[in-house]
This record gives structure tokens, sequence and C-alpha cells, in this order.
């Protein structure tokens, strides 16, 4: 598949992830296949690929069968799959459903799963404030934060086989900084078009007006950040994971 319309940081991700799918297996599940671009990649292991996502994927290719479903209650028996691939969507889950939805994976896998999730994201920054409800979210829709003990515990059916990091970022804030965009209402957070409230659904639009006094305190704690980013270490941006199921039959 063509992936010269993706950034150089992207591509080296998507080729980690297929460096990280287990040879000689038949069947994969993708969770969040969205438009399909990473679905057909597999098929370059797999003979039989399933694609899921909330809406039923349009993808159209006689060895890809898409289904609509929910990480949190799959509709597939036991070891369903040979391979399981959930690359962004752990970070999508409300943290109440976190622990089923990984349960699942793990359930529906005969042998192994491969996870991709942000690493140590702080997601702090880039709040946003729902013009509807009122509540605050976090960038990107991403609930959840993740590290290699918070991933393994919640991935306790299995062990790790293989694990990289991927990306560097320097972006850090703080619990001040998070406050004073808090209390300006975070008109400068990650809205967006595709954006919606993970409370109430209503799309995420950049407030059409910010009051003198919520520029100053976002201002400020913008300040606080950018000081705070240019003092810290790289880290990673994402971490991939290949496990394997510990109860998984020979082969």
């Amino acid at each position: 598949m063509d992936l010269d319309g993706f950034s150089a940081k992207e591509q080296e991700r998507i080729a980690d992830l297929m460096r990280l799918m287990p040879r000689g297996r038949r069947s994969v599940l993708e969770i969040g296949a969205r438009g399909g671009y990473f679905t057909e990649l597999l098929l370059e292991r797999f003979e039989h690929v399933t694609a899921l996502d909330l809406d039923k994927p349009d993808i159209s290719h006689p060895d890809i069968t898409p289904v609509q479903g929910d990480v949190t209650g799959l509709r597939f028996a036991d070891n369903s799959f040979d391979v399981v691939v959930c690359t962004e969507v752990l970070e999508h889950i409300p943290p109440e459903r976190l622990e089923a939805a990984c349960g699942e994976i793990q359930r529906v896998a005969r042998y192994e799963l491969v996870v991709g999730v942000p690493y140590r994201q702080d997601i702090r920054i880039g709040r946003t404030r729902c013009p509807h409800c009122g509540r605050r979210n976090p960038p990107w829709g991403h609930f959840n934060s993740f590290d290699r003990s918070k991933l393994s515990g919640l991935m306790s059916g299995c062990q790790v086989r293989e694990q990289n990091f991927m990306g560097s970022e320097t972006e850090r804030t703080n619990a001040l900084s998070g406050w004073l965009m808090d209390a300006a209402g975070n008109p400068w957070g990650a809205y967006g078009p595709e954006e919606r409230c993970g409370y109430c659904g209503t799309p995420l639009n950049a407030p059409p007006r910010v009051a003198a006094w919520q520029k100053a305190l976002a201002k400020a704690g913008l300040l606080i950040s950018q000081m705070q980013t240019r003092l810290a270490s790289p880290r990673p941006i994402w971490l991939h994971t290949m496990f394997k199921k510990t109860d998984s039959p020979a082969g």
C-alpha cells in the first residue's frame, strides 16, 4: 500500500507495527480499522483480515471482512483470531471501561496481540471545554495515559515478547498551568471539526469569542508550560508492544 501521503514519523510508526507482527499466523482482527489504510497492509502477513470499528469500515476487498463492533463487548468467541491488533484505540476508551476492553482483546486472541498506545501522554495539554455541557475534555479524546507498567497490568493474561518506543517529544505542563488553562475555559485546546465531546457528543469547536481576562489567564498558563518544555528531556511519543498469551495453545 502506498504510504507517500503520510508524514515521515507516521511512516516510521506504521513500519514498526508491521515489524512486530507475528509470522506464520493466518487470521487477524484489527480493532479500530477506520479507513483501512493499515488493514490492507495486514494482508501481507495474514490470509484472513477482519476490520472492526464503531461504524462498519467502508472497505471493499475480497480478503477483508469489515464489521461493526465495540471493543468493550466483542461479539466473537474465545480464541477466534490468531492475532489481534489494537492501535490508537485504548487511549480513547472511557476509563471505567478500559479494563473490560483489554479483557476482550485478550479473550478473542489465540496467540498474540499487537498494541500501540501513546506513551506517558500528559492529557492536560490541549484540553477543551464543551460548549454544550461545559465539561472538560482531554485532547483528541485521549482519556487514558499509558506507561509500560500500566499497559502490562491491563494485559495480565499475556507476556511481553517485544516492545518498542517510537518518536520523540519534549512538550510538558504542570498543575498550575493546567489550572490556569481550565480557569480560562481552555480557549486554545485541541478543537477541530472532527472532535466531539466525550460526554454529550457535541462538536468541539473553538470558542468564537474569548474575553480579555480569559486570554490573560491562558497566556500565563501557556508561558509556564513553555518554560517547562524548554527544560524537559525528550521522551518517546508511542509505545508499541507485542504480547504473547500465557494460556495460548501450542503453535
